[in-house]
């Protein structure tokens, strides 16, 4: 499985080096292999991409290269060679520890495997992990929140990352939705959800860094801060994202469609956008808040510094010396209050 996938990588990366529309860094700070199950590529995946990008670029010794993974395809063979390749961090979609939600969504996994992947991890020396849950499931699950947050804890991940559950068009929860076969999910049970996570949690002894994310102390994700900073990025494979700023490219997102297209060498660039003016500025403002960074009142007109204090009195964000950071209640209105100050800076 490894093979197809190894041999469209470098193809594409042979086309980035010849059209130089990306600067490729000579020692990589962070490498995330994501965009679904990479664990089912087999234990020879990593260690044919290593060969691929070369020593010298993965030969910095702070270097985080994470790998996502379902909790059922990552066996302990597959933990050993993805240590040896040099993964040093592990992110486990185990999204609930219920049967009864797990067969909802379609998960392969049974509620144990999420545990066994953990100790398989952990056996292979890889100590740094992140584990996916997912809230805000329909009322007639009858899912139980808190007893999730509890199995997560009970496995003392350093870092665990929560999504809500969305109803989108092309998905089976849309279409079931659409029929009128499931229940949307209930926004108020959202809201509620979230701010029990984040109550817990920080109880717990994590902070909350971000939006969605949750870490002990040194164990903060470096590859996605790259993007909330908004720095420069390559993205290869399909559906893959690259950032130059100003310029944003994505990839082809079918992956016969992408192989085809490299083998071809064509490229699979699908689209790009240049995002300036009031886009990157909009842009700028919503990546500063998601985050426990904050935002610089000094890069604030004297009428939008206006608006953080408004938010403080409301709960919904701290403002400390010169600068605003939002609150878990503010994150829940994060979209609403960037296009706020948005306009209050004309």
């Amino acid at each position: 499985m490894a093979g197809p996938w190894i041999r469209a990588l470098a193809g594409e990366l042979d086309r980035v080096r010849r059209e130089e529309r990306v600067p490729l860094a000579p020692a990589l700070r962070t490498l995330f292999v994501g965009g679904g199950t990479p664990s089912l590529l087999g234990p020879g995946a990593m260690e044919g991409l290593a060969r691929l990008l070369g020593s010298q670029r993965l030969g910095d010794p702070d270097l985080e290269w994470t790998a996502e993974a379902n909790p059922e395809s990552f066996s302990p063979e597959l933990a050993r060679a993805w240590a040896a390749s040099g993964v040093n961090r592990v992110s486990l979609g185990a999204q609930s520890f219920q049967e009864e939600a797990l067969r909802w969504m379609g998960r392969i996994h049974e509620p144990g495997a999420p545990a066994r992947a953990v100790a398989a991890a952990r056996r292979a020396g890889i100590r740094n992990l992140s584990l996916d849950l997912m809230f805000g499931f329909p009322p007639d699950l009858e899912r139980d929140w808190v007893r999730d947050l509890e199995g997560a804890l009970a496995l003392e991940a350093p870092h665990l990352s929560l999504y809500g559950l969305t109803v989108e068009e092309e998905t089976p929860l849309g279409r079931a939705v659409a029929t009128g076969r499931a229940r949307a999910p209930e926004e108020d049970r959202y809201r509620e959800e979230y701010l029990q996570a984040a109550e817990i949690l920080v109880r717990a002894g994590y902070r909350h860094y971000e939006v969605s994310n949750f870490a002990r102390p040194g164990f903060q994700a470096r590859h996605n801060r790259a993007y909330w900073e908004g720095r420069p990025y390559l993205g290869l494979g399909n559906s893959a994202h690259s950032f130059l700023p100003p310029l944003r490219r994505w990839n082809l997102t079918d992956w016969n469609a992408y192989q085809n297209s490299v083998r071809e060498g064509s490229s699979p660039v699908a689209g790009e956008e240049r995002v300036t003016g009031g886009a990157r500025r909009l842009e700028e403002l919503w990546l500063a808040l998601r985050t426990d960074a904050g935002l610089s009142l000094a890069s604030l007109s004297p009428p939008a510094r206006a608006l953080p204090e408004s938010w403080q009195r409301r709960g919904l964000a701290e403002v400390d010396g010169p600068v605003v950071r939002l609150t878990a209640r503010g994150w829940l209105l994060l979209d609403h209050l960037v296009v706020e100050l948005d306009g209050a800076l004309g």
